[in-house]
């Protein structure tokens, strides 16, 4: 995998894949694609686009343990919970995240249920409500396009705090529902399904909540179209981005 993530960090990682997301140094960020000029640019000068800046997206890596204050009793906590349920951890979780003072867990979609499960029951880990579930759209990543990512609060543990990522290919865009454990999530995959068009499998009526019914398209995707769709009042139109004003 060293060879495939040089290659990503010289090409802008076009081609880096959810297997690859992992870098093989703890801690070390991965380099999953490229911005270039205004959009995204936090570093130089330049923010017209004109002038050639490119600035890598990088995705923080694994974390190594100790992942450091009450992150590793949790850790813990899930994988004994995980395995007194008959699901081996390592599979169940490829990989944990410690960034900026949060803790993100990466969870295989075959084993949301029994995490989720596993994370609202268990008394050392207690975490009583889902916040919500929201959808992200990352084109670069060959496999792992769709994420919905999850946040879990614990009251009787002293309001602790997690994430819970989970991916999906966009060939294949089934996530399991966990709206059997957390009932009030049923809104929230509703509209991740309406934005990104992650279908959440056993949903009881994955319908649209934001967009009429016939609307084509998941909006919030990245290869949504961002221009040229009409609209209602006075039988006007928007034009496509790159029409709109010229600059040559």
């Amino acid at each position: 995998m060293s060879t495939d993530l040089t290659k990503a960090q010289q090409t802008g990682g076009n081609s880096v894949g959810e297997a690859e997301i992992a870098p093989d140094s703890p801690g070390q960020p991965v380099v999953i694609g490229e911005r270039r000029g205004m959009f995204g640019a936090t570093k130089g000068q330049d923010t017209t686009g004109y002038g050639g800046l490119r600035v890598p997206i990088e995705f923080p890596g694994a974390s190594a343990r100790p992942y450091g204050g009450w992150f590793d009793a949790c850790i813990d906590a899930l994988e004994a919970g995980l395995e007194a349920r008959g699901t081996a951890y390592a599979e169940a979780v490829p990989m944990v995240v410690v960034d900026r003072g949060e803790l993100t867990i990466h969870v295989a979609r075959e084993h949301l249920l029994v995490v989720a499960r596993t994370l609202r029951d268990d008394a050392p880990l207690r975490f009583e409500m889902c916040m919500g579930v929201s959808g992200v759209h990352y084109p670069e990543l060959a496999g792992a396009e769709l994420h919905a990512v999850y946040h879990f609060l614990s009251v009787t543990n002293g309001s602790k705090r997690i994430r819970v990522e989970v991916s999906c290919p966009d060939a294949d865009p089934h996530i399991p529902s966990i709206v059997e454990t957390y009932p009030a999530n049923t809104w929230h995959e509703r509209e991740t399904w309406d934005m990104f068009g992650i279908i959440f499998d056993g949903h009881p009526a994955l319908t649209r909540i934001l967009m009429p019914d016939d609307w084509p398209g998941h909006p919030q995707r990245k290869d949504y179209p961002l221009g040229g769709v009409p609209v209602e009042y006075k039988g006007a139109t928007v034009p496509p981005a790159d029409e709109r004003r010229a600059f040559n």
